[in-house]
């Protein structure tokens, strides 16, 4: 009998133990511009993590970034519906050198945030031209915070 309560003992214990490597459950996002801002243009936007969730933010960013000129092979999809999404933004520090980049890896929700995963995939030191990686994202509209690590 003692056997029995020991083993129910720590099965309950087991089960209620919680999973620190829940990560919430993952959104999907579409990339809509990704690349190096280069030239004379790098550091018109410091390095920064943005949400975008109006027309009016969007337009400025896009001004700023001078996208459609500098898309040498594509023009980017930059038509955004506010009222169904939002964009995440993330721009890397100004580089002395290209081959380097910003990448938005994951993004995943919990019950009160969205956190967005942002790693360095390519380590950079390839050309002698000042760059300032940047990918762009849109992910369904939430009234979460964004959490960026």
């Amino acid at each position: 009998m003692k056997q029995i309560i020991l083993f129910l003992s720590l099965a309950l214990t087991f089960a209620s133990c919680s999973n620190d490597n829940d990560d919430g459950s993952n959104i999907a996002f579409t990339t809509i511009y990704q690349r190096d801002n280069y030239g004379a243009s790098p550091g018109t936007i410091p390095k920064s993590n943005l949400v975008i969730t109006n027309q009016t933010d969007w337009n400025t960013l896009l001004e700023k970034l001078n996208i459609i000129t500098q898309a040498l092979y594509t023009t980017p999809d930059t038509n955004v519906d506010f009222s169904k999404y939002q964009v995440i933004a993330v721009f890397d520090e100004v580089r002395n050198s290209g081959g380097y980049s910003i990448d938005i890896t994951k993004i995943t929700q919990s019950n009160n945030e969205i956190t967005v995963k942002v790693e360095q995939l390519k380590k950079g030191n390839l050309t002698s031209v000042i760059t300032q990686p940047f990918h762009i994202v849109k992910i369904a509209k939430s009234n979460k915070t964004v959490v960026f690590k």
